[in-house]
């Protein structure tokens, strides 16, 4: 009896469990091939970034809102300001889109500051070596010279990787020291100026060694150059079987490789084209702005070319927004000196920026399900 009792209860329950409603609750997944993330990802990391470093400026007793305001009016509440943006811009653009070609093929370059250098080096032997050339001679020369090196410095890391598999990232940022350190070499070595006071720099251009200037001010013919790179980008990658292929490369290298591809092919040409901006960007800094090869050219162009890429998200429009945002933070990085603050300020936000940048394509690769 006890025993047909228990059998009854246990059919009981089981019957109960069986008409139990199931509750509802949420699983978190990581999904490492979803990479997409929000189209206002990118807005919201820099007002995270601004919101941040406020309360690191708070904490130092200076007001983050005048602060704010004095970089915003330094950079574009002027005509120096304005045309100082858009001369820091320029290096940007290029880079950013160097960088941004590699980037749709998944290959992740950040060695745009050693090509940046490569460029700038190269341009400078020009003015070393055949001194007397013609503008008509000199310019078009230098701008060679400095593409084929950004271009070959950017082939020293796409080659390991194409045929021996050698991780790119640690490549390109080993190959970023050695332009460094073979600039600082020329400079305080056999390129030094011999009437610079022991600064060290190379002899300064001469008039046809130089980019044509707008006016009066430092902006330059560089700015042609890099709206020029914007279009010949976009037209590229919508309407070229190149970037059609590039395209699909980024997103199945093994459909492209089956569909008959060289991904090794495409891999060296990316990687010659995005060296190749970085190097142009380089020689126009020397000969549109510094007028000559000196240490410390670039305060790192090349790596805020990375966020600027980022916060473009790769788009053409995006990538001219972003240079010309990017180029007015360094510019009222400059300006809140006046405020007691290093320039370094526009540094600390480029790093959270980047910091929130990340985070934020991290959060795109969760995935919220709703299970039973």
């Amino acid at each position: 009896m006890n025993g047909k009792a228990a059998a009854a209860g246990m059919d009981g329950d089981a019957g109960s469990a069986r008409r139990r409603p199931a509750v509802p609750r949420l699983r978190f997944e990581f999904d490492p091939v979803r990479t997409g993330s929000p189209w206002w990802m990118p807005l919201a990391a820099v007002f995270a970034a601004l919101a941040v470093c406020a309360v690191f400026i708070a904490a130092g007793g200076t007001d983050p809102l005048a602060v704010y305001k004095k970089m915003l009016t330094g950079a574009f509440g002027t005509r120096f300001g304005l045309t100082e943006t858009l001369v820091k811009a320029i290096p940007l653009l290029l880079c950013g889109i160097g960088v941004s070609i590699a980037y749709r093929i998944s290959f992740w370059n950040i060695g745009a500051e050693g090509q940046f250098l490569a460029g700038a080096m190269a341009a400078t032997a020009v003015t070393i070596y055949m001194p007397d050339l013609p503008a008509v001679l000199a310019l078009p020369l230098m701008t060679a010279a400095g593409i084929a090196a950004g271009g070959l410095w950017g082939l020293l890391t796409a080659l390991p990787r194409a045929y021996f598999q050698v991780n790119e990232l640690i490549s390109s940022l080993m190959l970023n020291y050695i332009a460094l350190l073979l600039l600082d070499y020329v400079v305080f070595g056999p390129w030094r100026d011999p009437g610079g006071l022991n600064f060290p720099g190379s002899p300064m251009f001469t008039a046809d060694q130089s980019l044509p200037a707008f006016g009066s001010t430092r902006l330059h013919f560089g700015l042609v150059f890099a709206l020029a790179a914007a279009l010949l980008y976009a037209f590229t990658f919508r309407h070229t079987r190149w970037g059609y292929e590039l395209r699909l490369i980024g997103a199945n290298p093994e459909a492209a490789r089956n569909a008959g591809i060289s991904l090794n092919k495409h891999l060296l040409l990316v990687m010659l084209a995005s060296g190749g901006l970085a190097g142009l960007a380089g020689m126009a800094e020397v000969s549109g702005v510094a007028h000559r090869l000196m240490y410390g050219i670039s305060p790192g162009y090349g790596y805020t070319a990375i966020i600027v890429a980022w916060i473009a998200r790769l788009h053409p429009v995006g990538l001219i927004v972003s240079a010309f945002l990017f180029g007015g933070l360094i510019v009222g990085g400059y300006s809140v000196q006046t405020l007691g603050l290093p320039s370094a300020t526009s540094e600390m936000l480029q790093g959270a920026v980047l910091f929130f940048l990340i985070a934020g394509a991290a959060f795109g690769m969760i995935r919220i399900r709703r299970v039973r």
